[in-house]
């Protein structure tokens, strides 16, 4: 990769943080400078500034990773925070009546980025994680996003790239309407097998005070025909993330 020769001190300090994942947390700088294109020794001092204001930090084999300083400002300001709070004590019912995972998303970019995930450890196998993201079109809870979004995202995510994960992924335009068309017919999405064979994907939207889709509740179970039996669970859930947003809503506004 190479850098802009102009490129803003802003621009690369974005970079160097979008350099870590979750799969891999910590790094050299030298990892660091060839995953930005930037020289070694510039990555070394914008490295050093980031942890002298707490955003990096170092590991006791002085690699790199995100700091506790910026998971902190993150966590205060996060305008996620009050879904995630309205969301929990409904997750944790559905979680004690369906097991496996019980997750919450929503709508960045042409992507699902997942705020929660309650799981268990012996629960169907599931690709998704907290803070992970997933395209649209193949989950369940990126499918009840992109049914209710704006008409501009549809038609860009129908004309990009549609990768199968399996052979149900509905990855042809054709599929991926007839999908969209039935979640907004029958109110939520069920998706067997569509990112992983085993896993069936069941999601509702959750709605914010003025009716718009603002998330998706979902449960991954494994894909039996007994699935189905989670589906007036989800949707209650949903509903009630939406009725507890809206009474946190109107709280702050009569405060």
């Amino acid at each position: 990769m190479t850098t802009p020769h102009h490129e803003s001190v802003l621009s690369r300090t974005a970079r160097i943080l979008e350099a870590f994942s979750q799969d891999e947390p910590a790094l050299t700088v030298s990892d660091l400078a060839r995953r930005t294109g930037l020289h070694v020794a510039t990555a070394s001092r914008y490295v050093a500034e980031l942890e002298a204001h707490g955003f990096l930090g170092r590991d006791g084999d002085r690699k790199v990773r995100i700091g506790v300083r910026l998971w902190e400002l993150v966590t205060r300001a996060s305008p996620t925070l009050s879904l995630r709070d309205a969301a929990m004590p409904f997750m944790e019912g559905v979680h004690d009546v369906v097991g496996h995972h019980v997750q919450l998303g929503v709508l960045n970019g042409d992507d699902v980025l997942f705020l929660e995930r309650l799981s268990d450890p012996n629960a169907v196998v599931n690709y998704t994680r907290v803070a992970g993201r997933l395209p649209l079109y193949a989950s369940s809870s990126g499918l009840v996003l992109l049914a209710h979004g704006p008409a501009d995202l549809k038609e860009r995510v129908l004309a990009g790239r549609l990768t199968a994960y399996t052979p149900a992924t509905p990855a042809t335009p054709a599929r991926l309407r007839a999908a969209l068309a039935e979640i907004r017919r029958r109110g939520y999405a069920y998706c067997p097998g569509y990112v992983h064979e085993e896993a069936l994907g069941v999601a509702a939207p959750v709605r914010g005070a003025d009716g718009t889709v603002v998330a998706a509740l979902s449960v991954i179970v494994p894909d039996d025909p007994a699935a189905s039996a989670v589906v007036p669970v989800v949707r209650a859930a949903a509903r009630g993330v939406g009725r507890a947003l809206g009474a946190r809503t109107a709280a702050t506004a009569g405060a």
